[in-house]
């Protein structure tokens, strides 16, 4: 088989992928907006964590231009990327009990914010005693996850519940469990992830729900602007000065 084949097929999986969610999610999706538009009319801050390569969709919606300017990054020390090493390390905290906790007592998080967690399998123990500790604070949590993990993997965390059991609203990536979306015979694993372009895109839909949750109540959203276009650094030191208590990636 020739390799633009395979990239082909590549894109007809992610493709397929996004549609999935856009029909099937369409009402997750609302949901999510909305909480994030309350949450922001309400005065609350916005967080959002990933573990591993889950972070990377969650560092897709912090300083970025297009995106709100109150989402900030709650980060995990070991945890956020593959930069530790070994890189291993990474995956082995996930399953630390009690991490959670410690992070969460060192956060900013406080009742009226709003949390974005980001797991794929939704299994381990960080992301699960992440949602429950900071649903327990007060803070609404919105989870993106697969919901097929929970039927096809066991829970690493005590309680055997997963991500998906403790949010109020799930966003369903729809990824298959292994994350590989192509297989040849002549290759004995699967390959191909698309978890990250498919989590990505469902967040961004999320934001941009969001943003125009926020203009029908007559909000003007707190929208960056990219600081490679004229007035760009101009537009975006005026919303972080105007939100500077709930944006925490300047101090």
């Amino acid at each position: 088989m020739s390799d633009s084949k395979l990239a082909g097929q590549f894109f007809d999986a992610a493709i397929g992928l996004l549609r999935q969610v856009r029909d099937e999610d369409a009402g997750e999706i609302e949901a999510a907006g909305s909480l994030i538009a309350d949450t922001v009319v309400d005065g609350g801050r916005l967080f959002a964590f990933g573990a591993g390569h889950s972070s990377l969709a969650a560092q897709d919606i912090v300083y970025r231009a297009g995106g709100l300017a109150l989402m900030n990054l709650l980060t995990v020390p070991g945890v956020v990327g593959v930069d530790v090493m070994p890189a291993t390390l990474g995956s082995a905290l996930e399953r630390v009990d009690g991490l959670a906790s410690a992070v969460l007592d060192c956060s900013p998080l406080r009742s009226g914010d709003l949390l974005v967690i980001i797991s794929l399998s939704g299994r381990n123990a960080l992301p699960v005693e992440m949602a429950v500790n900071a649903r327990a604070l007060g803070v609404k949590v919105i989870g993106v996850t697969s919901v097929a993990y929970a039927t096809e993997t066991t829970s690493r965390h005590v309680s055997g519940t997963y991500l998906k059991d403790h949010c109020d609203v799930v966003l369903d990536s729809r990824i298959p469990v292994g994350d590989a979306e192509l297989t040849l015979d002549s290759i004995e694993a699967p390959f191909a992830p698309a978890s990250t372009v498919v989590t990505s895109a469902l967040l961004q839909a999320v934001m941009a729900t969001a943003a125009g949750a926020l203009a029908d109540r007559g909000v003007e959203p707190p929208l960056l602007r990219s600081g490679n276009v004229d007035g760009g650094h101009e537009w975006n030191g005026r919303v972080m000065t105007e939100y500077g208590d709930r944006i925490f990636y300047r101090r």
